[in-house]
């Protein structure tokens, strides 16, 4: 019962959320319940994070909103049904264990441009809203902010929107409707398979949408992943969570549904509220549709100002304002990182994109610092090399020795240093060339045992 209840709590907290995030990708409401259904089911089988929940979540809906709009809501199914099948390679391949590559300021710099992107996704309807539709969504986040002080036990969300619904029909206020958006469940989803023509044409079109909701999914999820295992203290398998999320989104994408991903906030008011295993998960799927397909009529008169109030506070909750604190106490390196993720992802409106430029540049930074540790000491005609000699410390290596300031043989000892890579070798062997052009001998001790060999083919 417990589990059952906690999945009911993430059931009210994800229904105004997954309607609002419909209507940010540009398509019917129903085929985000649906797939909301779909995933949810699967995942609580499949995932390898028990009391995870998992939907249709803003950032795909981010993702795929440039191809709904473009090219149709069959291509969508497409680009999921992909995404999904990406998502199951990178589990069996056990990519999932690169998330550790990802810094945190590359992950602050996700989060922010997220909360960045879903604010401006808000922003056409804000501007149209008029004068009755400012009040609306005023009420609507007076609603969500005050309403926690007076009961936690219903979530704010679904309070502002009850309560809005009940205040536009009591007064005859005329404004755009959940009904307006689109189509509401009617029944259980059936089996669809995408109606797109098939071939090379459609790979060109979908695979790099399909990319960025893989990669976007798969990080938002593993994230979630170790929220949940912070707080309940135990492990996850976050290759299991990958194929899980693919069989998912495989499945809502077969099933008229938008490809999906982990959801922080529906996760941690589950774990909150007690959920601990599967069937919290299960249990929030199942009373999704059950609830939709009960309520549709009344849910079809929500307001969209509220939906708009709701995703203006999921966009602030998601800021993580506490990384604007840091930034004078970060280092700037870090700050760079992170202030580049936001801006190319809110630039070119590519999360992947903005993760992997964060990426590299964390790389590239991480291998500047670790070059920079590197110390060639000279004593007599002894080289004494300490710190890590790899690609990116390889010419400053070679640059510290000077042929010319010698008579008699060298000894060049590298028992404190660290050779890497073939480049560290290569600038071994390098230096010993240099010598032996001078006709100065080269003592080298301490080499390790694959650089020996490299050299020794040199």
């Amino acid at each position: 019962m417990r589990e059952i209840l906690a999945g009911a709590v993430a059931t009210f907290a994800l229904i105004p959320e997954v309607i609002a995030f419909s209507f940010t990708a540009g398509i019917d409401p129903a085929v985000g319940l649906y797939a909301s259904f779909v995933i949810s089911i699967v995942i609580a089988v499949f995932g390898g994070r028990p009391a995870m929940i998992s939907a249709a979540a803003g950032s795909v809906a981010l993702v795929v909103a440039p191809l709904v709009r473009e090219h149709g809501v069959e291509y969508l199914f497409a680009a999921g049904l992909l995404a999904g099948l990406f998502q199951i390679v990178f589990g069996f391949a056990r990519l999932s264990s690169l998330m550790r590559y990802v810094s945190s300021s590359v992950r602050t710099g996700f989060v922010n441009a997220l909360a960045i992107l879903i604010f401006a996704a808000q922003l056409p309807h804000i501007l149209n809203a008029g004068a009755v539709g400012y009040g609306v969504i005023a009420a609507g986040l007076a609603i969500i902010y005050l309403g926690p002080r007076l009961t936690t036990k219903i979530p704010a969300p679904l309070i502002c929107v009850v309560v809005l619904t009940a205040l536009c029909a009591a007064l005859g206020i005329e404004l755009p409707r959940v009904a307006d958006l689109g189509a509401l469940p009617q029944g259980l989803p059936g089996f669809h398979l995408p109606q797109v023509p098939w071939g090379l044409e459609l790979l060109s079109i979908i695979f790099a949408p399909a990319l960025a909701i893989a990669m976007v999914g798969l990080l938002e999820s593993l994230m979630t992943a170790g929220v949940v295992d912070d707080q309940t203290g135990t492990p996850s398998n976050k290759d299991a969570e990958a194929r899980g999320l693919g069989l998912a989104n495989v499945a809502a994408s077969l099933f008229g549904g938008i490809a999906g991903c982990g959801m922080i906030g529906q996760t941690v008011s589950n774990v909150k509220y007690g959920g601990r295993g599967r069937l919290s998960t299960l249990a929030a799927g199942g009373l999704l549709l059950l609830f939709m397909v009960a309520a549709g009529d009344v849910i079809g008169q929500v307001p969209v100002a509220a939906l708009v109030a709701i995703m203006i506070m999921v966009s602030i909750d998601t800021l993580d304002w506490g990384s604007l604190r840091r930034l004078r106490a970060t280092p700037r390196l870090s700050n760079l990182v992170m202030l580049t993720t936001v801006a190319v992802t809110v630039v070119s409106h590519n999360l992947s994109l903005g993760v992997l430029v964060g990426v590299l540049m964390s790389g590239v930074f991480f291998a500047a610092k670790v070059a920079a540790l590197q110390q060639v000491r000279r004593e007599g005609d002894t080289y004494i090399v300490e710190g890590q000699l790899f690609f990116a410390s390889a010419d400053a290596f070679v640059d510290a020795f000077d042929p010319s300031d010698h008579e008699g043989p060298v000894t060049i000892d590298l028992s404190g240093a660290k050779l890497w890579d073939i480049t560290a070798a290569a600038a071994v062997e390098k230096v010993r060339q240099r010598f032996l052009a001078h006709e100065i001998g080269v003592t080298l001790r301490g080499m390790q045992g694959a650089a020996v060999a490299e050299v020794g083919r040199g």
